[in-house]
């Protein structure tokens, strides 16, 4: 398996891994600058050269995996035999400096709902580094020609066409995914908050919607949905900034990606912590 082979497998599989990079050879070395190698939890693929400075790398990356480290490092390596390294001898001669660069589990967004508002949020929300899932049951809302501007995203982009039970899809979401109810109906947003309470492995659940909306949805989710105060809680609405009161799709849309970005900051400044 190659190197990019096995860093797109450990994103759909939303695991944490490690690039590992042969940055600079002086002298002989077992691999030349730029050999790659792939670290995840419990596997690895690739080479840097085998013997002591591969699995010095090895252990070292597991150890940044252990403590959700982010940041990246430099290893250099003294290729002599003057040099016992923890694993043994490498005496080729030379010296090898190598990059340990983490691969962290990047944000997933479902966004139900692909209306005005939902349009411009895919938009913004593209342009980052996420997972970004688009529910519709509406197909003419996720036409190719409708999210074209979409073509040149960042984002990885999952489409869902929904028509009967929108709801379904949260099942099939990955875990830690946020999770933004904006459909074009109000009893299809109603079913979505029922069944997000009831789906335990989401990130954040958002909704939009006014103060009266939210009253009757509250009211509903208590007594015909049995949630009691806490699980409603988990529901943030309105969603978006609060001092960002702008209706425009637009605006509503900025103000929105604006506050879940602040929450992807947080995600990443407490996995950052060793737990």
């Amino acid at each position: 398996m190659t190197w990019v082979t096995a860093v797109a497998r450990l994103r759909a599989r939303r695991e944490s891994g490690v690039l590992v990079t042969v940055a600079t050879v002086r002298g002989h070395a077992p691999r030349g600058a730029g050999a790659k190698l792939v670290v995840g939890s419990a596997d690895a693929w690739g080479s840097i050269g085998g013997g002591n400075i591969e699995a010095v790398a090895i252990d070292r990356c597991r150890e940044m995996l252990a403590a959700g480290q982010q940041e990246p490092e430099l290893i250099d390596f003294a290729l002599t035999d003057k040099v016992t390294g923890r694993h043994g001898v490498q005496c080729c001669g030379g010296a090898v400096s190598v990059l340990l660069e983490p691969l962290p589990v990047v944000p997933a967004v479902a966004v139900f709902g692909v209306g005005h508002v939902g349009l411009e949020l895919a938009r913004i929300l593209a342009r980052h580094d996420l997972d970004l899932h688009l529910i519709d049951g509406r197909s003419a809302m996720l036409a190719g020609e409708r999210l074209a501007v979409l073509a040149d995203a960042v984002a990885q982009v999952h489409l869902h066409h929904a028509p009967l039970l929108p709801e379904e899809v949260l099942e099939e979401l990955p875990h830690g995914t946020h999770a933004l109810i904006m459909t074009h109906d109000h009893a299809e947003d109603a079913a979505l908050c029922d069944a997000a309470l009831r789906t335990h492995h989401l990130g954040s659940v958002g909704l939009i919607g006014s103060a009266a909306k939210w009253r009757r949805f509250r009211k509903r989710l208590a007594t015909e949905g049995g949630h009691d105060d806490d699980a409603i809680d988990r529901i943030k609405t309105p969603i978006g900034l609060a001092d960002l009161t702008g209706k425009e799709p637009a605006t509503i849309a900025v103000s929105v990606a604006a506050d879940l970005l602040r929450t992807f900051e947080a995600e990443g400044a407490g996995s950052s912590r060793p737990g």
